[in-house]
């Protein structure tokens, strides 16, 4: 008894000794580990902010998804009374369970009753329903059917398709974007995650009145872009369209407001399917207005025109000799087709599109000065947009221009531009001389509706407002009768553009290979408003700009006009003098012909 008394006491002696420790000495700490392992955190999501069209179409949004499990320990009880399972009611009550389900899930009942049957007590049904479809599937009341708080996501959803996937781009499984407006304004739609933290029991079951806590996450801000969704939709299909009718490989259309410079279209061809095709093997999911660099050919004479008007070395009526061939150095100039000696002025000059009267007017200036102003123009540095992937083009540096480098860079071969390069230049011709910086993104929307509207682009002149009237006047000849577009003509508005037909350098083979189509003009001509820009890539002959890219042109800027509600002007056109006699021209001494020799500049 002595010995089972003191046994007593000390272990007596040793629960007290602990119970003082627990709940004197270490009592902070204990509880703060009990609570740690009562204490579980689960993320608030955060939603991606919208992108959005200039009037209010949405073009990317965030849906939630809700992750659905199962405790198979629970579910074969469904309708049977019981608190456990039973061999004699489980199997029913599995396939009952399937049954209501499987509509729901949109998952076959065979694979349900699988899913449903065991003993696990979590196992994943859908990672893929809405908030929606997960009340309908709540309100069924089946036992051990639940959401996974902590693993609900957002998933991302563009209802344009393909009209504007090359421009907003997309948005992988795991959140990472992957391309276009997504990736440029992604520090801006991307929100920031919340926390909540609540106590659970040895279950896992929530505590009703445990400990909790919540930071509520905020969503992202709603993206604005300046893009005109019906334009963008019209000019995409207009594009497409028009490849496969000339079997070429691809395109872009780029529709730029004159004044602001916001991009009111970016359509580019082929596209993909954000929901389908990313991951694909051979997917195009770029945008090739920003991308894809090429030899603008003739639509790069404005600038050379725009360059010696300004310098004061040509005026529209200067006479031209055009020969049908021009010797430079090893090589022999000629133009699109065989003809005799022309006698022209430099604005018919530029309506005939001759590369040997263009090569005549550039020799007019250093080659200095002709790269300045192509350089002015926005050629060799990308566009100011901020767009991922945008290419500079290429302008080499005059000082190492060879003899025969400097007659092709001056009719828009030897270097390279982007589709958005290519309308700028318009676009400052069109605005009086002022290049206005490509706008995409117009203004952001917080979560708490406040709104931010981006600063306007600065403008910078270029050229007088003289040399760019007269460039007008000059590029109105283009689409006359005695140009080379008169298909661009719009009934009742006065158009300008210029054609452009160059070699096509294939990066996949190495080597020229095809033809560039090009098309770029503004209207109303006497009252600028918009610019359109069309690119086809690769067209099977007949490839020339005014017979391939010439009616997209008229068929987008003529929607884009009754869109936009823009009125024809009423005025007439000024015609420019495009031919002189052969013995004017002779006797002018500024007559520029070859073998003449040009005033130092």
């Amino acid at each position: 008894m002595r010995a089972l008394t003191v046994a007593t006491i000390f272990v007596l002696s040793v629960f007290g000794a602990q119970l003082v420790r627990i709940q004197g000495l270490d009592a902070s700490a204990v509880a703060a580990e009990a609570e740690s392992k009562r204490v579980t955190a689960q993320i608030i999501p955060a939603m991606r902010g919208q992108v959005v069209s200039a009037d209010g179409t949405v073009l990317a949004s965030s849906v939630v998804r809700e992750v659905v499990v199962a405790n198979q320990q629970a579910v074969c009880t469904f309708r049977t009374k019981k608190s456990t399972c039973a061999p004699e009611t489980s199997d029913a009550a599995v396939q009952a369970a399937a049954e209501k389900l499987s509509p729901l899930l949109g998952t076959p009942v065979s694979e349900l009753v699988t899913q449903l049957s065991g003993t696990s007590k979590y196992r994943i049904l859908s990672k893929d329903v809405t908030p929606l479809t997960w009340n309908r599937i709540d309100a069924l009341g089946i036992p051990g059917i639940a959401r996974d708080r902590r693993e609900t996501r957002s998933e991302r959803t563009y209802p344009q398709g393909t009209t504007t996937a090359a421009l907003v781009g997309y948005v992988t499984d795991d959140g990472t974007p992957g391309g276009g407006v997504e990736l440029m304004a992604d520090k801006q739609l991307q929100g920031t995650p919340g926390k909540q933290t609540f106590e659970v029991g040895q279950d896992g079951t929530p505590i009703p009145a445990g400990l909790s806590s919540t930071t509520p996450a905020v969503n992202g801000r709603d993206v604005h872009l300046t893009i005109n969704s019906s334009l963008q939709w019209y000019a995409q299909n207009a594009l497409a369209q028009r490849i496969k009718e000339t079997k070429a490989s691809a395109g872009t259309v780029v529709i730029m407001d004159v004044r602001s410079g916001n991009l009111l279209s970016v359509a580019s061809y082929p596209t993909f399917d954000p929901d389908t095709d990313v991951g694909k093997k051979g997917a195009h999911l770029d945008n090739k207005a920003f991308s894809d660099a090429f030899e603008p050919g003739s639509t790069a004479k404005i600038m050379t025109m725009a360059a010696a008007l300004e310098e004061k070395t040509v005026t529209p009526e200067t006479p031209v000799v055009i020969p049908n061939r021009l010797p430079r150095f090893d090589m022999r100039f000629k133009d699109s087709h065989e003809h005799p000696t022309q006698y022209r002025t430099v604005a018919g000059t530029l309506a005939e599109s001759s590369n040997i009267g263009t090569i005549l007017v550039s020799e007019t200036l250093k080659p200095s000065t002709l790269e300045s102003y192509f350089r002015k123009f926005g050629l060799g540095s990308r566009s100011g947009v901020g767009y991922p992937g945008e290419s500079a083009g290429l302008l080499p540096k005059s000082d190492t221009w060879s003899g025969t480098k400097r007659a092709t860079v001056a009719f828009g071969q030897g270097i390279s531009v982007t589709a958005i390069q290519a309308a700028s230049v318009f676009q400052t011709i069109a605005n009086g001389g002022v290049r206005v910086t490509p706008r995409l993104v117009d203004s952001l929307t917080a979560a708490d509706g406040s709104q931010k509207t981006l600063p306007a682009s600065k403008g910078t002149r270029v050229v007088s407002e003289d040399t760019a009237s007269k460039v007008g006047q000059m590029l109105e000849g283009v689409v006359s009768p005695d140009g080379t577009a008169e298909e661009a003509q719009i009934p009742g508005y006065r158009i300008a553009g210029k054609t452009g037909t160059a070699e096509y350098y294939d990066a996949s083979v190495g080597k020229y290979r095809g033809k560039t189509a090009s098309f770029i003009g503004y209207a109303p001509a006497d009252d600028p408003q918009i610019v359109v820009a069309v690119i086809v890539q690769k067209p099977t002959y007949p490839f020339f700009g005014g017979y391939v890219a010439g009616p997209v042109f008229k068929d987008v800027m003529t929607y884009a006009l009754q869109e936009l509600k823009i009125p024809p002007t009423g005025k007439k056109s000024q015609h420019l003098q495009l031919e002189v006699d052969p013995a004017e021209a002779l006797a002018d001494p500024d007559v520029l012909r070859d073998g003449k020799k040009q005033p130092k500049r």
